[in-house]
């Protein structure tokens, strides 16, 4: 009877109307609620106005007069999702040359609210995006704050900075080769709102203008995330004190040499002396899972990556997959992927902070598949415990960015960012690639598995 009554009230005050019930109580899942101890059962939540307000049990917290009860029995619920790699700017096509050509003036307007929308229907409520044209960025993430166009809470970097960008992406890669150019471009994306400089290829530039870099974003209160493809770019990033490396690089090395090994080890060791701790997101999936999508390309026939692309968009996407072992973007995957449990477990044994993220929206990689498959490679194929894989997706990105008294956990007075599965994801990680429940803000954008199209505005499926 109360199901039904719930299914009734949610029907009738969130679906059809697509907007917020200003008082909401999550009643009868399981929370895991992000600060890693032991879950809690038959749980309520109490949201007002987008804020949790209370967490309790059935048995402690009475829903008061006047919530909405939205029923969440039979489900584990957790704090929304972070991607901490994740490119708007991309969908997955194959020829990155002829997209940035083709799509360079459809990035603000279609792919990037696109892949937004993708995202949080995914269950990612919190993004870093990492490396698009500024202006895209800054209008992407208005639209996304001012609830014009549905999305995860976006943390940005606008352009890469580089020593000399690529020959035609110079719309959202920026060459930094004085002290002045580096205190000018990051100076610019400061005063565009951008919360973070993606610095790449840190080895080939001189060292006082990287310095300069991260001194001068530190400076305005942004983070620095680096690339770690190179042994000289680890080395060159943690002179320079960058707080995230990025990817599983070393192309085809069996490891990590010893000297970086030693160095990361040295940097773990000072912990909140040298500002916290060292995190990196190794973005190790599509590495792995690369060859089970050569011989069952099926989920590329997915069509979640669809919503919000235009149909010669994704006629063109689907195009330029149709032979995925013959890319030249991933011929040497094979070879690497032998490579990755050893240098996964020597980067533990350093005792950095994995963050989850995948490099979503490059090659094959949709933003409605990524963030989950790099879960369930972690926990199945990496020996991460889940309760840790999940707190890397929730409470650690949350704290790295420094908004953990927002995000990050499912507790009082920290944004309404929750998600839910049906069943045990502690036993079952995979469950995430069918995400049951999606609230951000205190919105109901998906529940029971069907998506809320009233709340999606311009992103909702036509008929």
């Amino acid at each position: 009877m109360l199901k039904h009554f719930i299914k009734a009230a949610l029907a009738g005050a969130l679906l059809a109307a697509g907007a917020q019930a200003e008082q909401t109580a999550l009643v009868g899942g399981r929370l895991i609620d992000g600060f890693g101890h032991r879950p809690i059962a038959n749980s309520v939540i109490l949201i007002n106005d987008g804020v949790v307000e209370r967490v309790g049990t059935v048995d402690t917290l009475p829903v008061p007069d006047g919530y909405t009860v939205v029923s969440t029995d039979g489900m584990d619920l957790l704090p929304g999702l972070w991607e901490s790699h994740a490119h708007l700017m991309l969908n997955g096509h194959a020829d990155y040359e002829h997209w940035d050509k083709a799509y360079i003036n459809r990035l603000a307007d279609e792919i990037m609210p696109a892949s937004a929308a993708q995202l949080l229907l995914a269950g990612v409520t919190s993004a870093r995006d990492l490396g698009a044209p500024l202006d895209a960025s800054v209008s992407v993430k208005a639209r996304i704050n001012a609830g014009e166009t549905p999305g995860p809470r976006l943390f940005t970097s606008g352009p890469f900075l580089q020593d000399e960008p690529y020959p035609g992406t110079e719309a959202f890669r920026w060459g930094v080769k004085t002290d002045a150019e580096a205190k000018k471009k990051v100076k610019t994306l400061a005063d565009a709102g951008m919360e973070i400089v993606k610095l790449i290829d840190q080895d080939k530039m001189p060292l006082a203008v990287a310095q300069t870099i991260v001194d001068e974003a530190h400076r305005y209160g942004m983070k620095v995330v680096a690339h770690s493809h190179r042994p000289n770019e680890i080395r060159r990033g943690l002179e320079i004190g960058v707080d995230n490396f990025e990817h599983t690089g070393l192309t085809t090395a069996p490891e990590y040499p010893a000297d970086v090994v030693e160095k990361l080890k040295e940097r773990t060791a000072t912990g909140r002396v040298a500002g916290g701790p060292l995190y990196w997101t190794p973005t190790v999936e599509g590495l792995w899972n690369f060859q089970h999508t050569v011989d069952n390309p099926e989920k590329l026939d997915s069509n979640c990556w669809h919503r919000g692309l235009k149909a010669d968009t994704i006629a063109d996407i689907k195009g330029s997959i149709q032979n995925p072992g013959q890319l030249g973007y991933t011929q040497l995957t094979p070879l690497r992927r032998p490579t990755l449990k050893r240098k996964i477990a020597q980067l533990r044994e350093t005792g950095l902070v994995f963050l989850v993220g995948t490099d979503s929206g490059i090659p094959m990689k949709f933003h409605c598949q990524s963030t989950w498959n790099e879960m369930d490679v972690w926990v199945n194929v990496m020996d991460i415990a889940p309760m840790d894989t999940i707190r890397a997706a929730t409470y650690w990105p949350a704290v790295m960015m420094g908004v953990s008294d927002k995000q990050g956990t499912v507790s009082a007075g920290k944004y309404a960012d929750i998600i839910g599965v049906k069943g045990d994801v502690l036993r079952h990680i995979n469950l995430l690639s069918r995400v049951d429940f999606v609230m951000k803000d205190g919105t109901v954008y998906k529940y029971d598995g069907q998506v809320n199209e009233a709340a999606m505005g311009p992103m909702a499926l036509k008929d």
